[in-house]
């Protein structure tokens, strides 16, 4: 089983199909293609800015390891080392900047394939009810009729 996080653009609304067609659904995990493939798999994704920090930082990678005189197979477990960090943090990254372009999660689901992910999570969106809008401050009395609570004493009047 694994988890996948639901994004949504800005305009969708819960209970409304208004966005479903645009819908990125992000696997949590391991990702194999991008260990593989490292940046081409940034650049398929239009991680622009996270394609080229890991562009320049395997080019750094390999450029030290020059300068610093490894040997082949130290440079090559380097090598490896980074895209396994890479495919460790994949997702995050895919999921950082889709809430920085204003697609946050909105919700997460566990299934055993992506198919059947997308099918629970787009089902809980349609059947979700829009919650009411809520006022911006409550309506009960005023904090200060309120008995102080806590280890700050009572507020008194004039000393």
């Amino acid at each position: 089983m694994r988890s996948y996080t639901l994004h949504l653009p800005p305009d969708a609304r819960p209970g409304e199909a208004t966005g479903l067609e645009r819908a990125v659904l992000v696997p949590d995990g391991f990702s194999w293609s991008a260990f593989a493939f490292t940046v081409l798999w940034f650049l398929y994704h239009r991680l622009w800015v996270a394609a080229l920090i890991v562009l320049v930082g395997l080019i750094a990678l390999a450029g030290g390891g020059l300068l610093l005189g490894l040997p082949t197979g130290a440079g090559l477990i380097a090598t490896l080392l980074a895209g396994w960090l890479i495919g460790l943090e994949a997702s995050s990254l895919r999921r950082w900047t889709l809430a920085r372009r204003g697609w946050p999660a909105r919700d997460a689901v566990i299934a055993s394939s992506s198919e059947e992910a997308e099918a629970r999570a787009l089902g809980r969106w349609l059947d979700a009810n829009p919650a009411p809008p809520r006022a911006p401050f409550p309506n009960g009395p005023s904090r200060r009729s309120e008995a102080v609570i806590g280890l700050f004493p009572a507020h008194e009047g004039a000393r």
